[in-house]
């Protein structure tokens, strides 16, 4: 069975930074990608980052609401993925989930990932 565990969020000020991790369990893909969505309440959920664990070169993706300010990293020993989040506001308070599909290729289009961990909050206090 196929489990992420997302973690690392918390309480923050506007200008401060945190790193959430996401580890995968249970698997044994070939090609996989490592997305990040967020879903602050009221809104839909949006794809802010993903990273390809298996193509060489490591493609991301990060969606222009988060770019400049947010960096994607792998560890493939670890099957874990890490965001950096930089500047944070209080517009990046949300539930942050991470979720994985059997694909190098990088997209941050929701209906593509078939599996997703539970989400982790993320409050940013201004």
């Amino acid at each position: 069975e196929v489990q992420l565990q997302a973690s690392g969020g918390g309480l923050v000020q506007a200008g401060e930074s945190l790193r959430l991790s996401c580890q995968v369990y249970g698997f044994t893909f070939h090609d996989y990608s490592i997305a990040w969505f967020r879903q602050a309440p009221g809104k839909k959920r949006e794809g802010i980052s993903c990273i390809s664990m298996t193509s060489d070169d490591g493609s991301t993706y990060s969606a222009d609401s988060v770019k400049g300010r947010v960096t994607i990293s792998r560890d493939n020993a670890e099957n874990t993925v890490y965001l950096q989040m930089d500047s944070l506001s209080p517009e990046d308070t949300a539930v942050y989930y991470c979720a994985v599909r059997t694909s190098d290729i990088v997209t941050s289009r929701r209906e593509l990932y078939p599996y997703w961990g539970r989400g982790t909050q993320v409050t940013v206090s201004s």
